[in-house]
């Protein structure tokens, strides 16, 4: 499709994971957009075409207002298919999408905890948030003001996505484990999936190019991780650098993030998370290989594993998927 004559508006802010995420793919995709930071002064324009006070917002050419990073990235693949973000190799495809989901439900656990969770994080996000939120030359002593309010609300906020005294070892641990992974793994590829970005790579992106931003976790990322680092920075303008690679070559290294994070933590974690949405219950608690995770169900989390299950269910020829999630522990969210 040919591309449209005016640019779509993004609406959304530096520290919101799914909004850098869908401006690297507007970016990686070639289409004209027009970043627009939501604050004070464009927040009327916003609520314009705001259904629900989240961003990202994109405003197409045609002055509609979409909402939710997956759908939108989604809507516009189908318009503009190249290049392509999704490997032709069904396996890959499957991963790529499983990824995807993961980065923005459990690696926004990663994102959110660590961001809130200690006073110089606190402090290096609220100021920055504050900085945003406050009008044209507003006083430093105001700007702190909005700080303390924000970093108060903030860190009242963290049940959201998990974080508690119990599961904050396991989530920093959860981490730990992710870099170490793709560090070895983006040794050999500049992309998750080979020389080009795929979907898993823009959702695991948003999440850790905005934990990098946050002190505590930007300096184990600076210090112990350079390939990673090197990754978030290729993914700001990401491009193609080359073709999807096999499966069969991605395996090696790829494998262990499958295995340790997505089948022995987060499929177990957003089965119970279902079940408790289904049941209405207001706490739950899984056994998960790093110990028991109790949280406050995330009911928007129960529909998009409904997503992903139809993508699933889509694949036409699962004889070599099936045997990867059996082998990684990922089965069973696509069997329940």
């Amino acid at each position: 499709m040919t591309k449209p004559n005016r640019p779509y508006r993004i609406f959304g802010m530096e520290l919101s994971p799914f909004s850098v995420k869908v401006r690297s793919y507007f970016r990686f995709k070639g289409i004209p957009h027009q970043w627009i930071v939501r604050n004070a002064e464009t927040q009327a324009e916003y609520q314009k075409y705001a259904k629900i006070p989240i961003v990202p917002l994109v405003v197409t050419p045609d002055d509609q207002g979409v909402q939710d990073s997956t759908p939108i990235m989604e809507g516009i693949e189908a318009q503009f298919p190249e290049p392509t973000m999704h490997p032709s190799e069904p396996v890959s495809a499957f991963v790529s999408a499983l990824l995807e989901e993961f980065g923005d439900e459990w690696g926004n656990k990663w994102m959110f905890h660590y961001r809130w969770a200690r006073p110089a994080d606190q402090q290096s996000a609220g100021g920055r948030i504050a900085r945003v939120m406050a009008p044209p030359g507003t006083p430093e002593e105001a700007i702190a003001g909005i700080t303390k309010g924000v970093v108060d609300r903030m860190t009242g906020r963290v049940w959201f996505v998990g974080s508690n005294e119990q599961t904050a070892p396991q989530i920093e641990a959860s981490l730990t484990d992710a870099l170490d992974i793709l560090e070895a793994h983006l040794a050999e590829r500049p992309y998750l999936f080979g020389g080009r970005p795929a979907f898993g790579d823009f959702g695991l992106w948003g999440q850790l190019y905005n934990a990098w931003t946050d002190p505590t976790p930007g300096a184990q990322i600076g210090a112990e991780y350079p390939n990673v680092l090197a990754w978030i920075h290729r993914m700001t303008w990401p491009r193609i650098e080359g073709d999807f690679e096999p499966w069969s070559a991605l395996e090696s290294t790829l494998l262990p993030l499958l295995e340790r994070q997505v089948g022995a933590l987060f499929v177990p974690w957003t089965l119970a998370n279902a079940e408790a949405v289904a049941s209405g219950k207001e706490e739950f608690s899984v056994e998960l290989a790093s110990g028991t995770f109790t949280q406050k169900p995330q009911k928007y989390h129960a529909k998009s594993l409904a997503a992903l299950r139809q993508k699933y269910e889509a694949v036409s020829d699962k004889s070599a998927l099936d045997p990867l999630l059996e082998k990684t522990g990922c089965i069973g969210a696509f069997r329940a």
